[in-house]
Protein backbone atom coordinates (compact mmCIF):
# COMPACT_ATOMS: atom_id res chain seq x y z
CA UNK A 1 0.00 0.00 0.00
CA UNK A 2 2.78 2.49 1.05
CA UNK A 3 4.42 1.42 -2.35
CA UNK A 4 1.42 2.38 -4.25
CA UNK A 5 1.11 5.38 -2.44
CA UNK A 6 4.24 6.62 -3.05
CA UNK A 7 3.77 5.98 -6.88
CA UNK A 8 0.74 7.66 -7.53
CA UNK A 9 2.90 11.41 -5.55
CA UNK A 10 5.52 10.57 -7.82
CA UNK A 11 3.70 10.28 -11.32
CA UNK A 12 1.58 13.33 -9.87
CA UNK A 13 4.74 15.20 -9.01
CA UNK A 14 6.16 14.22 -12.27
CA UNK A 15 2.99 15.33 -13.88
CA UNK A 16 3.04 18.88 -12.63
CA UNK A 17 6.95 19.59 -13.14
CA UNK A 18 6.58 18.54 -16.69
CA UNK A 19 3.60 20.35 -17.95
CA UNK A 20 4.20 23.43 -20.00
CA UNK A 21 3.86 26.85 -18.82
CA UNK A 22 0.69 27.31 -20.79
CA UNK A 23 2.25 29.90 -23.48
CA UNK A 24 1.96 28.97 -27.11
CA UNK A 25 5.35 29.89 -29.56
CA UNK A 26 5.17 33.23 -31.04
CA UNK A 27 4.49 32.96 -34.80
CA UNK A 28 6.19 35.84 -36.73
CA UNK A 29 3.78 38.70 -38.12
CA UNK A 30 5.46 38.44 -41.81
CA UNK A 31 4.97 34.82 -42.31
CA UNK A 32 3.05 34.39 -45.69
CA UNK A 33 2.25 30.91 -47.57
CA UNK A 34 2.34 31.16 -51.30
CA UNK A 35 -1.00 31.52 -53.29
CA UNK A 36 -3.46 29.35 -52.37
CA UNK A 37 -1.47 26.81 -49.94
CA UNK A 38 -3.13 26.38 -46.90
CA UNK A 39 -1.34 24.71 -43.89
CA UNK A 40 -1.80 21.52 -42.80
CA UNK A 41 0.94 21.08 -40.07
CA UNK A 42 3.61 23.25 -38.57
CA UNK A 43 6.79 22.69 -36.63
CA UNK A 44 8.34 25.31 -34.71
CA UNK A 45 12.30 24.57 -33.91
CA UNK A 46 14.93 26.66 -32.37
CA UNK A 47 16.34 27.88 -35.70
CA UNK A 48 13.18 27.28 -38.56
CA UNK A 49 9.67 27.55 -38.42
CA UNK A 50 8.56 23.68 -41.34
CA UNK A 51 4.85 24.09 -42.76
CA UNK A 52 3.41 20.64 -44.73
CA UNK A 53 0.91 22.01 -47.21
CA UNK A 54 -2.91 20.09 -48.23
CA UNK A 55 -1.14 19.75 -51.55
CA UNK A 56 2.34 17.97 -50.23
CA UNK A 57 4.49 20.46 -49.97
CA UNK A 58 7.11 21.47 -47.07
CA UNK A 59 7.76 25.36 -46.34
CA UNK A 60 10.89 25.66 -44.67
CA UNK A 61 10.74 29.45 -43.08
CA UNK A 62 13.60 31.36 -41.11
CA UNK A 63 12.51 31.77 -37.39
CA UNK A 64 12.24 35.42 -38.61
CA UNK A 65 9.32 34.66 -41.33
CA UNK A 66 12.07 34.52 -44.06
CA UNK A 67 10.81 31.89 -46.64
CA UNK A 68 14.13 29.81 -47.30
CA UNK A 69 13.33 26.58 -49.19
CA UNK A 70 10.28 24.65 -50.58
CA UNK A 71 10.83 20.68 -50.41
CA UNK A 72 8.16 18.43 -52.84
CA UNK A 73 6.93 15.36 -50.93
CA UNK A 74 6.07 12.11 -52.76
CA UNK A 75 2.67 10.58 -51.65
Amino acid sequence: MVTMIGGVITIVSLLVTRMPDGSAPVLPENLTLPEGARAEAVTISKDRMLVVTEDGRLLVYGRDGQFRQEIRLEE
